[in-house]
């Protein structure tokens, strides 16, 4: 059974369909404020977050461009260094090469020096060795012809000589 009320306004139906839309008008302002509110909080963090994401993009390219910088120094650094050495053992090679042919100048001298000595050595030992042999050759020669009466005149013979040579020198 369905009651016609004779005032809409006295039909309960009408009274929750006006309460509820108070209570939507009510609590959907407060729950749009509320959400308008999340929504803003929500707008401004993830602009917050862009604008950090943007300035650690700016960093890295800073940082990327500056590594880039220091690598690009680097390698013109090691350049020079590679050269430096280069030139460093060229130096090094060169004066070494001319050390090692001093060297073997300074041992050919002293094997030549060596060799003219023992050869000087070799000489004076064998004119040693002859005059020796001519001493002992004369001797004998001298024991066998000369006596005492030949030693006598040739004695008197140099006294004679004596001061022609003196007058001479």
């Amino acid at each position: 059974m369905a009651h016609h009320y004779e005032h809409f306004w006295l039909d309960p139906k009408f009274w929750v369909g006006v309460a509820f839309v108070l209570f939507v008008v009510l609590t959907g302002r407060m729950l749009w404020q509320r959400l308008a509110g999340m929504l803003d909080a929500r707008a401004r963090a993830v602009r917050n977050e862009l604008d950090e994401a943007g300035r650690l993009r700016a960093e890295a390219e800073a940082l990327r461009q500056q590594a880039e910088a220091e690598r690009t120094a680097a390698a013109a650094e090691a350049g020079q260094m590679i050269a430096r050495a280069k030139a460093e053992a060229e130096r090094l090679a060169k004066a070494a090469m001319a050390e090692a042919e001093a060297s073997a100048k300074r041992s050919e001298r002293m094997a030549l020096d060596r060799i003219a000595a023992a050869e000087a050595s070799a000489v004076a030992e064998v004119r040693r060795t002859a005059a020796e042999v001519a001493t002992q050759a004369a001797r004998d020669v001298i024991a066998e012809k000369f006596d005492a009466r030949a030693d006598a005149a040739l004695v008197d013979r140099s006294v004679a000589e004596l001061p022609k040579a003196l007058r001479a020198a």
